[in-house]
C-alpha cells in the first residue's frame, strides 16, 4: 500500500500550477514537446517557447516538412539545442512511421528518436494515462527522502530507485501521481531550501524522522557557464539564429574573441548537426 498517495494527491489537487501541457484535450505531441523542452530548462523559460513552436508546427507533420534548422531557430536561448534537432527527428519518425499520431506503446515511444526511458515513460503516463515509474531528478529526490532517507539521490538511477517508484505506482490514475510527486519535488521538496513546513507527507517522512541527515555522496558540483564552450557555442548560434541565409566566419569572430574556442566550439556546432559549413566557406542552420 502507498501511505504516501492520498495525501499527495490533495495537495496537489489544491496547489499545482496551471501549465498548459497540463490542461484536458492536450495533445500527446503538445507533451512530448513540453517534455524535451523542460529538460534542465525552468518553466518561466519554456513557456513562450513552447506556445509560440505549437502555433508554428501543432502537428508532427508539420514540423517534419521544414528544415531541422528552422527548430533550431525557434528553438531560442532555451538551452541544450540539441534538443531542437531531436523533436524534429522525432516528428520526421512520428509522420513516416505511425502516421502523424504520437504512438501510446512505451517500447514505440522509446524507440523515437532522442527519446530516453524517462521521456518516452513521461509520455506514456501524462499523454495516454499508462501505469509507468516517471523518474525525473525530482521525484527522485521526493521518494529518497521520504523513503529511503537520503537528502539527494545517486548521481546515476539505481535499479533500487527504480523497484521503489514501480512499486509506488497506483492503478488508478497512475498518471496522476506521478504528476503530482513531481510537482511536489519542484514547489516543495525542493533540492536547496526545502519547505519541509509545507509539506503534506512531513509525518511520513523518512528523512524527517532521521534528523534530516546531511548528503554523505560524492560532492555535487553545480554547472558553469560563464566563460565555457557552452556558452561560446550560444553565441555563435544565436547570430545563426537571428540570421536569413549564411554568415561569413568574420561575423563569428566579432562574438567571441579566443579563436582556440571559438574554432572549436564551431566544429562541434556543425559535428551535431546544428551548424553546416558551406562550400564558399560560410556558416549556416541546416536545411
Amino acid at each position: 500500500m502507498n501511505a504516501l498517495l492520498e495525501p499527495v494527491l490533495d495537495w496537489y489537487a489544491a496547489s499545482a500550477r496551471d501549465l498548459p501541457w497540463r490542461r484536458p484535450g492536450t495533445s500527446p505531441w503538445a507533451i512530448l514537446v513540453s517534455e524535451l523542452m523542460l529538460q534542465q530548462t525552468p518553466v518561466s523559460r519554456v513557456l513562450p517557447v513552447y506556445e509560440a513552436w505549437l502555433e508554428r508546427w501543432p502537428t508532427p507533420a508539420d514540423l517534419a516538412a521544414e528544415p531541422s534548422g528552422e527548430a533550431v531557430r525557434a528553438w531560442g536561448r532555451l538551452g541544450y539545442p540539441r534538443r531542437a534537432l531531436r523533436l524534429h527527428a522525432c516528428a520526421v519518425a512520428i509522420t513516416e512511421q505511425h502516421g502523424g499520431q504520437v504512438p501510446d506503446r512505451h517500447a514505440d515511444l522509446l524507440a523515437l528518436p532522442g527519446v530516453g526511458d524517462y521521456t518516452a515513460a513521461a509520455v506514456a503516463s501524462f499523454a495516454f494515462g499508462g501505469a509507468h515509474a516517471v523518474l525525473d531528478t525530482n521525484v527522485r529526490r521526493v521518494l529518497g527522502r521520504a523513503v529511503s532517507a537520503r537528502e539527494f539521490p545517486p548521481a546515476s538511477l539505481t535499479r533500487a530507485e527504480r523497484d521503489l517508484a514501480e512499486g509506488l505506482v497506483p492503478d488508478d490514475r497512475p498518471e496522476l501521481w506521478a504528476v503530482a510527486v513531481m510537482e511536489l519535488g519542484a514547489l516543495v521538496c525542493t533540492a536547496n531550501g526545502p519547505r519541509c513546513d509545507s509539506c503534506p507527507i512531513l509525518d511520513l517522512c523518512a528523512w524527517q524522522r532521521a534528523g534530516r541527515p546531511a548528503y554523505d555522496g560524492p560532492p555535487r558540483r553545480g554547472q558553469t557557464y560563464a566563460g565555457t564552450d557552452r556558452q561560446c557555442r550560444g553565441r555563435l548560434l544565436a547570430v545563426l539564429r537571428d540570421t536569413d541565409g549564411s554568415v561569413a566566419p568574420e561575423r563569428l569572430h566579432e562574438v567571441w574573441s579566443d579563436e582556440t574556442q571559438r574554432t572549436r566550439a564551431l566544429a562541434g556546432l556543425v559535428a551535431d548537426g546544428l551548424v553546416v559549413e558551406r562550400d564558399d566557406g560560410r556558416y549556416a542552420l541546416p536545411g
